[in-house]
């Protein structure tokens, strides 16, 4: 069976990766659509890559075999053939499409599973990611910004040319913004995000205006730097509006999404924490003084969603805080920015404006 080599296609399709990499490897890094089903574990790749300085690659490749064996290779192979089933089309994937793979594909043979293996491995599809993205990014740019609760994001995932950029780091932007779902590590961030933005061929990309980090992921300097040239629509709503969006978002939503992961009870501890450490995160900003009113805000409340299942008693804190602290901040910001600024209307007034573009 010939070895894959469309990198573009297997991106930009989300063709199923059955990746061999140790779990230590893939968490440095991986494809959107793989799943780590490791020939060899943590420590057995540990123990090989000593034997093969110490020993050579023979040396090596025996001992892989004897770790590898009875028991162990047998689960690991019925995982492989389980995962074949579930996504027949799937790819086997190591580091560079060398040996792991291919000891891989003959045991599956030998079950008379016939499965491609991807030409070059990680490494290649990796590369291939990154040259996408620099190349995908030179269409010209649209962000979209606004103070905070303006609707930026929702634009952005409506628009048929949007990257959602939040939504792919899984984070939303600022010291409130960690999510349900954990970061991945920054080179899966790219990854994703050169699929992304190989689905579609638009005239235009749409993007939130973001800073150069969105939580621990950082945008590729190429695409900061195209971002820092591109022309920039404002979300301009209503103070109320905005609060209202917030409250949703961060009060109601949140909350659900840490119940639907952790439980109710731990979900609830997780939810209060998230609040109090995304406040504590820019005490220093705020003042002490004004930092422990916001506090005490906060915590009453808490009490008050806790007992009552209203979150209406959030405004309290949030308010002031979008008023001292948020709002001063990106309006200041944006000063810098006015002589790119195409356009500027209330949410429903921008999203007009784009689907006219």
């Amino acid at each position: 069976m010939n070895d894959a080599t469309d990198y573009l296609a297997i991106l930009r399709d989300n063709t199923p990766l059955i990746d061999l990499r140790a779990p230590v490897e893939f968490a440095k890094g991986a494809m959107p659509a793989a799943i780590n089903l490791p020939l060899m574990n943590d420590s057995e790749r540990a123990a090989v890559g000593t034997c093969y300085k110490r020993d050579g690659a023979e040396a090596a490749l025996k001992l892989g075999h004897k770790l590898v064996n009875g028991d162990t290779r047998e689960q690991r192979i019925a995982a492989w053939v389980a995962a074949h089933k579930t996504a027949p089309q799937a790819l086997l994937c190591c580091a560079r499409g060398g040996q792991r793979s291919h000891i891989v594909q003959q045991w599956l043979r030998e079950r008379q599973i016939d499965l491609p293996l991807v030409a070059g491995g990680y490494k290649a599809l990796r590369q291939a990611a990154i040259e996408a993205t620099q190349a995908r990014i030179q269409r010209p740019l649209l962000l979209v910004g606004g103070c905070t609760g303006s609707g930026k994001t929702l634009l952005v995932r409506e628009h048929p040319n949007g990257i959602d950029l939040e939504g792919l780091a899984h984070h939303r932007g600022s010291s409130f913004g960690r999510t349900a779902k954990a970061q991945h590590a920054q080179a899966t961030f790219e990854n994703h995000l050169a699929a992304a933005l190989l689905k579609v061929s638009p005239p235009f990309w749409l993007l939130e205006d973001e800073g150069r980090a969105i939580g621990a992921n950082h945008l590729p300097e190429a695409l900061r730097e195209r971002m820092a040239q591109s022309p920039l629509v404002i979300v301009d709503d209503p103070f109320e509006l905005r609060l209202e969006r917030l409250r949703e978002e961060y009060f109601v939503q949140t909350l659900q999404a840490f119940i639907d992961r952790d439980g109710e009870e731990a979900g609830w501890e997780t939810y209060a924490e998230y609040l109090r450490h995304g406040l504590f995160a820019i005490r220093r900003r705020l003042g002490l003084q004004r930092y422990e009113q916001l506090t005490v805000h906060l915590e009453a409340a808490l009490a008050e969603q806790r007992s009552r299942g209203t979150s209406e008693a959030h405004f309290a804190w949030l308010a002031p805080l979008l008023e001292v602290y948020y709002d001063p901040m990106y309006r200041y910001q944006l000063e810098k920015r006015a002589p790119i600024v195409h356009f500027r209307g209330t949410f429903k007034e921008v999203s007009a404006w784009l689907a006219a573009q």
